[in-house]
């Protein structure tokens, strides 16, 4: 199904040329330039003239998909759009990085990949880059978050992959993360999602991977863990159910030193087109963090133009968390830069329906 759609939508966003996807920036869609040369800054906005509303204008032929698509992102992440895949359904694997470069794209800030892969449902898709939304993009159960960050992968022959995760504040509750070299430990069976993980390998690099167990599973979603039980689920993916839910008790975030040493250099990249050195970042710690819990999954697009749709997402349950000062830091660089939520998977684009509507308006007297 993901190839289907990749193939059907995402072909005129090869035309957008001068509409930069900051969602894609380093892939098939946006290659990126040669290390150490010029940082492309965005064409798009977030508001007025430049933001979603109008995206179409800005490239009709190209971004046409963000005012007709109707399997479009962001969404609101509730029961019945999304299916759960557990940690042990997929393999996901980075390595720590010993440097890398940090980007201000105008339209929001970004690290470049160095290695790393994700696979699930036999296809293997490659690392590419990370950025971050403010506030997120994805709705929490209805609940605005707020950071997200997207992990952008593509497969060789062309198919996208993002990871989303929400970033919230360290209101003093929460979690250490796992050390970067060892794998996630094992939740309790009562409370968090349990991931039956592969020996841990080396210590750069963290990858999980096992068959998928009978068993009842949980997940955390609006400040509850919630067990789970089977059902089918729409705009789904080949060979992974959908579940159900009831409430459970409430599970903390967990503390991300990752994402302080990276946005400790965000004030350096203030200005857009400007880039820096990270120094060593333990990506392995994010993969631990996040093969902790499950992944909300759905078929939805690029949340920034051409809006191309066949993407498929997977929405992490385990939150990461940075301190309120960090945040403010990178509030000051990036602004605001969340596309506001779509329809559910399948139903008309949100844009459509408010022309409708508009359309209704009784002419002016």
């Amino acid at each position: 199904m993901a190839s289907f759609l990749l193939k059907a939508t995402l072909a005129t966003a090869l035309s957008a040329s001068h509409v930069l996807a900051s969602c894609s920036y380093g892939t098939f869609l946006q290659p990126r330039a040669e290390e150490g040369g010029a940082v492309p800054v965005n064409t798009f906005g977030y508001t007025g003239a430049q933001g979603p509303l109008n995206w179409v204008a800005l490239d009709p032929a190209a971004n046409a998909a963000c005012a007709t698509g109707t399997n479009q992102s962001p969404i609101d992440m509730v029961d019945g759009v999304f299916q759960m895949v557990e940690a042990s359904d997929l393999t996901l694997s980075i390595p720590d990085i010993e440097e890398t470069e940090f980007e201000n794209l105008g339209t929001t800030v970004e690290v470049i990949g160095k290695g790393g892969s994700l696979v699930i449902s036999n296809i293997t898709y490659e690392f590419k880059q990370t950025h971050w939304h403010l506030p997120s993009e994805h709705l929490d159960n209805g609940t605005s978050i707020a950071m997200e960050q997207h992990m952008v992968f593509q497969s060789a022959d062309n198919q996208i992959a993002v990871i989303g995760i929400f970033v919230d504040l360290d209101n003093g509750g929460v979690a250490a993360a796992p050390p970067a070299a060892a794998p996630a430990p094992e939740a309790p069976a009562a409370t968090e999602t349990s991931s039956a993980a592969a020996e841990a390998p080396a210590a750069t690099e963290t990858t999980a991977t096992a068959p998928a167990a009978e068993r009842l599973r949980f997940r955390k979603r609006g400040g509850h863990a919630r067990r789970q039980e089977p059902v089918a689920a729409p705009g789904s993916f080949g060979g992974v159910q959908g579940f159900i839910t009831t409430p459970m008790a409430a599970a903390p975030g967990v503390a991300s030193n990752v994402l302080e040493t990276v946005f400790a250099k965000v004030g350096e990249i203030a200005t857009p087109g400007t880039s820096v050195k990270t120094g060593p970042l333990a990506m392995t710690e994010i993969v631990n963090t996040v093969l902790t819990g499950s992944f909300q999954s759905y078929a939805g697009s690029l949340t920034t133009p051409p809006c191309s749709e066949g993407v498929r997402w997977l929405v992490a349950t385990q939150k990461l968390q940075i301190q309120t000062s960090t945040f403010e830091q990178v509030r000051s660089v990036i602004g605001f830069n969340s596309r506001f939520p779509q329809n559910k998977p399948g139903e008309p684009n949100v844009i459509q329906l408010a022309m409708g509507s508009a359309a209704q308006i009784p002419a002016a007297a």
